[in-house]
């Protein structure tokens, strides 16, 4: 969309130009391809300042799961938290937690049935709630870590809440996971879910601004660190410099 916008103000910017300059011989999806056709086509600072918009553009992790699967935790405590906490100026991250989760509409709300039982939907349902009272990444993903890098994700919930984010009451969230706030929010990270392209086999399942492939998922799992660090097309921070390599993550099947 940005680039077809964008695209869209070239060509009027060019109509309006076109009174003094030669017209264009190229077609607008190739203004920018390349300097010499930015310049014969006078949008050359137009691409320059697209493509520095362009480059510098966070990258997008989205992380599909379950609360309770262990490769999901796993994936989650070792890998994603420290990566999104060394790179977050160059990352963005979503968590979707419903994974192999299946839902079904009683005619008053929605029923949902979690691979790894009715705890597990609780817990997703308690992560989702936090994360949509909290807003933003910078306060719910430390409490969500901890949930997850606790022995009992959801006995913890109530004190990671009170030690990351202290002013939010634990009731609140309660009110959200047993009302229709929550129900429909679950249903929303189903319909996330059930939407990817390729459709998800098993989760952990990682997107890399919007797509997902093999091979970019073994490397997510072998070292998101890198993978994201390699992607990010502005400026490299200093923490790139020391990537490492961490251990395989299982999966939960779907």
């Amino acid at each position: 969309m940005k680039c077809v916008l964008f695209v869209s103000v070239l060509v009027l910017w060019a109509a309006k130009e076109s009174v003094c300059k030669p017209a264009c011989r190229y077609p607008p999806s190739q203004w920018c391809s390349s300097y010499e056709i930015a310049v014969s086509c006078q949008v050359e600072k137009q691409c320059v300042e697209f493509n520095r918009s362009q480059s510098e553009a966070p990258v997008q992790v989205s992380l599909y799961y379950e609360s309770l699967c262990p490769g999901c935790r796993g994936f989650l405590v070792m890998q994603l938290f420290p990566t999104w906490i060394l790179l977050m100026d160059i990352m963005n991250v979503t968590l979707v937690p419903y994974g192999n989760a299946q839902e079904k509409f009683d005619g008053k709300q929605w029923q949902f049935t979690c691979q790894h039982g009715e705890e597990e939907c609780l817990g997703n349902m308690i992560e989702t709630c936090i994360m949509d009272s909290l807003g933003d990444a910078d306060k719910y993903f430390p409490v969500l870590f901890c949930m997850e890098s606790s022995e009992d994700v959801i006995k913890s919930g109530e004190a990671c809440l009170k030690l990351y984010e202290p002013t939010v009451q634990w009731e609140s969230i309660m009110t959200c996971v047993k009302g229709d706030k929550g129900n429909k929010l679950m249903h929303t990270n189903a319909q996330l879910t059930g939407a990817l392209k390729p459709a998800h086999q098993y989760v952990p399942w990682v997107t890399l601004n919007g797509e997902h492939t093999d091979a970019m998922q073994d490397k997510a799992m072998s070292s998101l660190f890198n993978l994201v660090c390699s992607t990010y097309k502005g400026e490299k921070p200093v923490a790139c410099t020391g990537a490492t390599k961490t251990k395989p993550t299982t999966y939960c099947m779907n």
